[in-house]
Formats: structure tokens, C-alpha cells, sequence
């Protein structure tokens, strides 16, 4: 099955500022000193006021056995003063693995507030969810009166989805809410279809791309997940990439191949399969998919990407995009 959490020795995560780290027992008396302020807890629903200094404790050793389940991410937003690392607040993740969805929150002392720092560690908590997670939904709320909280949700990508009305423990009661979704495109773009071939006014731009199913010798299948920063992040393809000016698809699959790869593959191990087309919002795009059991080299991550050797029965349990969907079963057929 593909993994829905990282692993427990989690990696921060870092920004041009800011570092996001799983929350340590020592960061208790700092956390209670931002958070027990009124006008932090009156927007966040689950927290009192006032809030208790052994509250701290309890939250920072209930986050690590969250992480440590897969359950939910709830990191320390921490920053550099006079060389020294400070905590600025918090940004967590809840997860609802069966729904796929992954449900954000943050909150950050007074005395940072007016720097982009919520939008920072926010917008880097979601785009590192949807591309490492198995999720295909991230949620977030905010009060109606919470401008500013509204304001850092749409910055990073997230869009209204209704409105209702939620409990808020330091406000004693019922509040009116917005609700914010964000989905892959909403956080990383649509597919633009650079470099396709121009096309009859009214109709889509045609765009060419290569992909490889490569096979090991227990007839496993190579699938890489398309990392943080490039568009439908998160998902599952087959290695390739786009034909250059002139080029052939065997010439830009032992091309992409060495780039992505670090395998040399030659043309005469190149079968072509099968291929799809499928019309994207801004292009059409036609991909050929070839099959190759043998290359010299090791496959190994050349630009973040992740890698999974999956056997053919399991293809369909990987999220994929749509143009690569069609080409699963015929693959699943073949081998």
C-alpha cells in the first residue's frame, strides 16, 4: 500500500524564513506564553482561555503520539533571533485518511503578527501535504470576524466552500464560520501546456510527451511522484517528459530517463505499448508510453521526486493523473 504519513522521525520543514518542526517538551513555558493571550485564543476553536500552562505540556505529548500514529501533523513555526532559534507559534494538519483529506490550522503569537509569517508556514504546510501525503482535499476555517485569518487562507490558494457555524472554547460558544478548501491545481496551478504545438484557431494546442514504464526483473513497475513546486504535486506517474523542438519520443525518454533517473537506456529497449490523449483545460495532450526492462544504472531520485517499484495489481491503488489513468489496466494486462 502507498504510505499516508511520513515516517515518526520527521524532516522539517523549512521556508526562507521559518522552520517547521514536531513540537519538543522544552518548547512549553514559550508556547503557553504566546497562546495564553485572548486575542489568539478567541480564533481558535479548541483553546481556552485562559490557557492552562500544564495544557502545554499535555498538547506538545499528545502531538507526538499523533505523529508518531500518522494521525496529524502539529509542528512548532519557529525563527531566528539574535542567532538563537525562537517559537513564533504552530501549524498542524488532521488527517482523514478514508476521506483523503487533510485538515489545516495555525496560529502564531501577537508579536509576530503583520509579517507573512502565518502565510509562510501555512502555504508551505499545505503545498508539502498535497505533495508528500495521500491526500486529494485540504480543509481550513475561520470565524467571520477572523479578517486577517481569512486573508492568509486565500493568499496561499485556498477558496470559500460555505459557511456554518462552529464552537469556539474561549468565546463560550457558537461562532459563524467560513469554510476553505484547496485542492492540487488551487495550490500549484493547472497544467499550461508549455512548448505544445500551435493549433487551429479554436482548438487546443498539441502537446507531446514521452513516458516509460520501466520493469525489474520481479516485473514490478517504476512509478515516480511528481514533487512539491510542479504542478499535480503528489501524484503518481510514469517517468518521461516533454519532446523538445525536432526530438523523437526514443530520444526524449533516454533523455528525461538519464535527467530524472540517472539511467542510460537505449533506443532499441524502447517497446512501445500503448498511448493516451487526453484534452486538459489548455491543451491536448498525447503521451505514448513505452515499456523498457533493461537500462544501465540504478534509478535514484535526480530532482526530488519520490520512486516505487509497484507491482501490477497495485497501480490502480496509486493516485495518478488523469492522462496516465487509461494506461494502467492495459499495462496491468500485458505483464
Amino acid at each position: 500500500m502507498i504510505p499516508a504519513t511520513a515516517p515518526p522521525d520527521f524532516a522539517p520543514l523549512a521556508t526562507e524564513r521559518l522552520t517547521l518542526r514536531p513540537l519538543q517538551a522544552a518548547d512549553a513555558a514559550d508556547l503557553h506564553r504566546l497562546i495564553n493571550d485572548w486575542e489568539v485564543c478567541r480564533n481558535l476553536a479548541g483553546v481556552p482561555f485562559p490557557y492552562p500552562r500544564a495544557l502545554a505540556d499535555e498538547w506538545i505529548a499528545a502531538s507526538a503520539v499523533e505523529l508518531s500514529a500518522g494521525r496529524a501533523y502539529h509542528l512548532a513555526i519557529t525563527g531566528q533571533e539574535g542567532g538563537a532559534e525562537m517559537l513564533i507559534g504552530s501549524v498542524g494538519l488532521r488527517l482523514d485518511r478514508k476521506a483523503r483529506i487533510g485538515r489545516l490550522g495555525y496560529w502564531v503569537g501577537r508579536r509576530f503578527w503583520g509579517h507573512g509569517v502565518a502565510a509562510e508556514a501555512a502555504g508551505k504546510m499545505a503545498r508539502w501535504a498535497l505533495a508528500h501525503l495521500d491526500l486529494d482535499r485540504l480543509e481550513a476555517t475561520a470565524a467571520t470576524d477572523n479578517a486577517a485569518s481569512i486573508a492568509v487562507l486565500r493568499r496561499i490558494g485556498f477558496r470559500p466552500s460555505g459557511a456554518g457555524e462552529q464552537d469556539f472554547l474561549a468565546r463560550g460558544g457558537s461562532q459563524r464560520v467560513h469554510h476553505f478548501a484547496a485542492l492540487r491545481e488551487d495550490l500549484f496551478g493547472s497544467p499550461a501546456g508549455a512548448s505544445a504545438t500551435p493549433s487551429p484557431a479554436g482548438a487546443l494546442p498539441l502537446l507531446l510527451v514521452a513516458a516509460c514504464a520501466l520493469i525489474d526483473s520481479d516485473n514490478r513497475v517504476l512509478l515516480s511522484r511528481r514533487p512539491e513546486g510542479k504542478t499535480m504535486a503528489g501524484l503518481w506517474e510514469f517517468p518521461g517528459g516533454k519532446l523538445a523542438p525536432g526530438e523523437t519520443p526514443e530520444a526524449a525518454l533516454i533523455r528525461e530517463l538519464r535527467e530524472e533517473l540517472g539511467i542510460d537506456v537505449a533506443a532499441a529497449c524502447l517497446a512501445p505499448l500503448a498511448f493516451a490523449s487526453h484534452a486538459y483545460e489548455r491543451f491536448h495532450l498525447l503521451m505514448p508510453l513505452y515499456l523498457c526492462r533493461r537500462w544501465r544504472g540504478t534509478p535514484s531520485s535526480r530532482e526530488g521526486q519520490s520512486l516505487a517499484w509497484v507491482r501490477p495489481e497495485k497501480l490502480s491503488e496509486y493516485r495518478m493523473p488523469p492522462a496516465d489513468l487509461p494506461l494502467v489496466p492495459l499495462l496491468r494486462d500485458f505483464l
